[in-house]
């Protein structure tokens, strides 16, 4: 029997590489590789050797005979990525074809005295750690990791819900570079603000990688978005995974209704965490506040709002498939618009929109409060924008406007997810417009020695995968900037280092 991959593909394409017979698309070198939602295994040409299954770093892949409840249905989805010229690889395979032997090809091409770099790299979330991975195995590099919170790990700690605990297991495969005998591990130790400068960490390194991500959530602005009550998604997220920065008491989830604005994975995490039955998530990481805050809550209904309509929602398909398969709970299409029902009805089996066929629609009537029969409900509402967010000394109701009209949902809490943007770094050049530090395949502009990577370098867009090729492209850039002379060299010792920081750090 084949494998299929399934939900919690994280697209790094590990089991890519490791596939004898080349059945896993899309890959790295073919153009669907960017924006793809997972990757896909073609049952015809696989020989069931499971060694895609070894690798995976997030337990994404099994035997399709081993599928249950809703994974049944990835066994379709990976057959049926090889079926329709739309979805069909560059170079389809069909039977076991085993690789060919190409000619050798060498990237990277380091003289023979290449000496040990000492690298910092800020930031230990999944961008700083793929650099970091680089620089340990194919370099005699010694790496600083660098990150201001007590605790490493980045997003894959504080960014992913606690309910994918696959997912999380990206962090494993990142943890043993944390005590390797090339590694500093400097924790609480920020950048700017009272810690260390761009200028220090310079002086001190050869070369310095910013993997500082994009943590200022995105503003929807609109008059009221400011009130109590209304914040970001990422931040709800936060305090259900324990994020330092986040008050145990942040959320009081008093309310019978929450509205969601944005149609992204992170408004579906965040739908999905506060209609699911606590006692579910009694056995993941969630913090335990979180989980008393959750079991105390009166949610019984979220409204998740998309200015675009269903084929244009940005959540991938596999998250919204799983809030089908969430116990105790009822997905409802807010039908005040034909034109939704429409894009859904039209839409192809692979779309995304097609998910929602079977889900039931109707029009809401928003001045009756939720039912009150035991079950919780997820509301998708398309083609509305919010236009105010309503109240006086909190939030009381979001008002939103479409091509159907405009509406009034009442609603106690508020969750922004409409995204992320980087934010300025002490040092470094800054593109307001992008949210990003200029640079050139990861060379900041201006700033010899200084690199990026990950979300800060492209833009908040792309999962943990689209982090690995981007990190060997910046990674790659360093190198070639050592060999060919272009770092300026360290004045100052790591020794002196490791002193500056235990004075700086918290």
């Amino acid at each position: 029997m084949a494998f299929a991959i399934t939900q919690t593909c994280c697209s790094d394409a590990t089991c890519v590489s490791v596939c004898p017979v080349n059945c896993i698309h899309p890959t790295p070198e073919e153009r669907a590789f960017g924006s793809t939602e997972m990757l896909h295994i073609d049952p015809k040409s696989c020989i069931d050797c499971g060694a895609c299954a070894d690798a995976c770093p997030v337990d994404a892949i099994f035997p399709v005979e081993r599928l249950t409840g809703g994974q049944r249905e990835y066994a379709r989805i990976n057959a049926a990525y090889y079926e329709g010229e739309d979805h069909r690889p560059e170079q389809p395979v069909r039977g076991p074809v085993f690789h060919d032997w190409g000619a050798p090809s060498f990237d990277r091409v380091l003289p023979a005295d290449f000496g040990p770099l000492r690298v910092a790299v800020v930031g230990t979330g999944p961008a700083g750690m793929y650099a970091a991975r680089d620089l340990l195995l194919h370099t005699p590099a010694e790496v600083t990791l660098i990150d201001r919170l007590p605790v490493a790990g980045g997003l894959v700690r504080y960014g992913v819900a606690p309910d994918h605990p696959s997912t999380k297991k990206a962090g494993e495969s990142f943890a043993r570079f944390l005590t390797h005998p090339r590694v500093r591990l400097c924790l609480g130790l920020e950048v700017g603000d009272g810690g260390v400068t761009a200028d220090e960490l310079a002086a001190h390194h050869d070369a310095v990688i910013y993997a500082v991500g994009a943590p200022e959530a995105r503003r929807l602005g609109v008059p009221g978005e400011d009130r109590p009550g209304s914040v970001a998604a990422s931040e709800f997220v936060a305090w259900c995974n324990g994020h330092p920065d986040v008050a145990p008491d942040a959320f009081e989830l008093s309310a019978d209704r929450v509205v969601v604005v944005g149609n992204g994975n992170v408004a579906l995490d965040a739908a999905r965490l506060l209609v699911s039955d606590p006692a579910t998530l009694q056995g993941t990481p969630i913090a335990a506040h979180a989980l008393a805050g959750l079991r105390r809550g009166k949610v019984r209904e979220v409204v998740v709002l998309g200015r675009r309509g269903p084929q244009h929602a940005a959540y991938t398909r596999p998250e919204l498939l799983a809030l089908k398969h969430l116990s105790g709970v009822d997905l409802l299409v807010d039908d005040h618009d034909p034109a939704v029902g429409a894009a859904i009805d039209g839409a192809a089996d692979q779309d995304k929109a097609a998910v929602l066929k079977d889900v039931r629609r109707e029009a809401v009537d928003w001045s009756l409060p939720p039912a009150a029969d035991g079950r919780r409900r997820i509301v998708f509402r398309f083609l509305s924008a919010p236009a105010e967010v309503r109240g006086e000394e909190s939030v009381r109701a979001v008002r939103v406007t479409g091509a159907a009209g405009e509406a009034e949902i009442p609603a106690g809490t508020v969750l922004r997810a409409v995204g992320h943007r980087g934010t300025p770094l002490d040092g470094l050049p800054f593109d307001e417009s992008t949210g990003t530090v200029p640079n050139d395949r990861g060379r900041v502009t201006g700033r010899p020695g200084a690199y990026v990577v990950g979300w800060i370098k492209r833009g908040a867009s792309g999962g943990i995968g689209a982090n690995r090729v981007c990190a060997t492209e910046t990674v790659g850039s360093l190198l070639d900037d050592a060999a060919s002379g272009r770092l300026p060299a360290p004045t100052g010792s790591a020794r002196s280092f490791r002193r500056l920081a235990r004075r700086r750090g918290r």
